[in-house]
């Protein structure tokens, strides 16, 4: 276990999300409790204007800073960047404060990691932090990341990605996960699983598990005929849903459909109707006790060996445990 104190400096500024700000400072407060003070994790919030200063966050409830930007200095173990948005016409767009990417350039080289929570990642993008590296953030800021930014490789699935020293969260409760891993890499898992029991947090996410459901993920495309066949499949996820089923039904080649639907849905017809049966599965493990058999061929799935398969790779556990931490119902 490192001995090193670990100074937690979180950037705070107008109208930023509250969670994003007091959920890592909770978990870093909480692994110093449950380590008897061992784990020696100091949180302070900084912000653009003096120490002291009351800052207005995007739920109204406004935070105190311990510092301001001026005064932060070099000692900076872990430098924390959370994220606001500005509700357009056109969606959310993610608000690039100039004062806070100057401060990031000026504090992250000085910094032993630096993490972003949900869109604070286009704040380390406008900063020069991402080049070259793979980043998440929220799915629904993702699009516009890879756009402004085509030197990052943005992967919008993740819980959270790690690149050297810098690591990237995604959206809102993920940066639990990503605080969680945060202490899981200074201090060991047990230290984080314990965090994880006093946060009620039943499953610790690792960084590989979707941070949505499959409907969220893709939104309607620019062809009502694919919008129509989504529909489709979700309607008849125990039928043939092969490559070679739906090109016919959209009366295209098979080579032809997967290259347009796989443009339109960022996902082969594979892959994407995988995830919809794997969600399906979820639902009716967390509300029904039928046996696995029965979910795998209610879902489409077919079989208990698919069944596991398809969850491994997808949310990287069994169905059997799965059904344990998050079944509602109450067994027969």
């Amino acid at each position: 276990m490192s001995e090193t104190s670990h100074r937690v400096v979180i950037a705070v500024f107008p109208d930023v999300d509250l969670l994003d700000v007091t959920g890592p400072a909770e978990v870093f407060t909480l692994a110093d409790r449950e380590s008897g003070g061992r784990a020696r994790y100091r949180v302070r919030l900084a912000g653009p204007g003096a120490a002291g200063e009351a800052v207005a966050t995007s739920a109204g409830v406004r935070v105190v800073t311990d510092l301001g930007f001026a005064d932060v200095g070099t000692d900076v173990d872990t430098l924390l960047v959370p994220g606001a948005v500005d509700v357009e016409a056109d969606g959310l767009r993610p608000r690039i404060d100039p004062r806070v990417v100057d401060w990031i350039k000026d504090t992250a080289p000085h910094a032993r990691r630096v993490a972003s929570v949900c869109v604070g990642a286009h704040l380390l993008a406008a900063a020069g932090l991402l080049e070259g590296r793979a980043a998440t953030t929220h799915w629904s800021t993702a699009g516009r990341l890879a756009a402004d930014h085509p030197e990052v490789t943005v992967d919008p699935d993740p819980i959270f990605i790690r690149s050297g020293k810098v690591w990237t969260g995604a959206g809102i409760s993920a940066c639990l996960d990503l605080a969680l891993a945060l202490v899981a890499e200074d201090h060991g898992e047990d230290l984080a699983l314990a965090v994880a029991r006093q946060l009620v947090v039943y499953l610790k996410r690792q960084g590989g598990q979707s941070q949505f459901s499959v409907p969220i993920s893709h939104p309607p495309t620019s062809r009502r005929d694919i919008d129509e066949l989504r529909r489709h499949i979700a309607d008849h996820l125990d039928a043939d849903l092969s490559a070679a089923a739906l090109a016919a039904r959209m009366c295209l080649s098979e080579r032809h459909f997967t290259r347009v639907f796989t443009r339109e849905t960022g996902a082969t017809p594979a892959a994407y109707v995988e995830a919809l049966r794997v969600e399906a599965a979820r639902r009716l493990l967390e509300t029904t006790d039928l046996p696995l058999e029965a979910v795998a061929r209610a879902t489409g799935l077919r079989s208990v060996e698919t069944l596991h398969r398809a969850f491994r790779r997808r949310i990287a556990t069994s169905p059997a445990a799965y059904r344990r931490r998050f079944r509602t119902t109450t067994p027969a």
